[in-house]
């Protein structure tokens, strides 16, 4: 087993499809960035396939631009002819753990991505404003002690 992890923007929407048997197929087309130096990036384009409804409350959240961290199983490259006549290389990822991206955002100001950071953001201040004020001297924690190597406390 191969397994990968990718950070990359979606390419397009998320898309839902059925098998004959009535399984939820869902497909992320994923663009990853790398860095080749001195001749400039190159993006790969990766094709996420998402078996059966274990990310379906992270899907809607997904839209085009929308940052992501995929972990998955890497299937074998498949080599096709493009209508150009170029050969082209499919790289497929079979999704294992999605996630959502903290670096980036997509390039579209107020798409729900957007909307969904600000809510966390929002979450965050409410819980730091309901701990209670810490008294000038007062601390919860305890001073730190030097320790030998041999005494680490882990």
């Amino acid at each position: 087993m191969n397994q990968i992890t990718i950070a990359g923007h979606l390419g397009t929407d998320p898309e839902v499809r059925f098998t004959s048997s009535g399984q939820k197929v869902t497909t992320l087309r994923v663009a990853s960035r790398v860095r080749r130096g001195a001749k400039g990036d190159e993006t790969i384009w990766w094709r996420v396939t998402i078996w059966g409804e274990q990310f379906d409350k992270m899907i809607p959240f997904f839209k085009k631009g929308s940052p992501i961290i995929v972990f998955g199983e890497l299937s074998k490259p498949e080599i096709f002819t493009d209508r150009d006549g170029k050969p082209q290389v499919s790289m497929n990822i079979t999704a294992q753990n999605l996630l959502f991206s903290p670096f980036g955002r997509p390039d579209s100001p107020g798409s729900e991505s957007d909307e969904h950071e600000g809510g966390h953001q929002q979450h965050q201040q409410q819980q730091q404003q309901q701990q209670p004020k810490k008294q000038f001297g007062q601390s919860n924690e305890r001073p730190v002690e030097n320790f030998a190597d041999e005494e680490i406390p882990f």
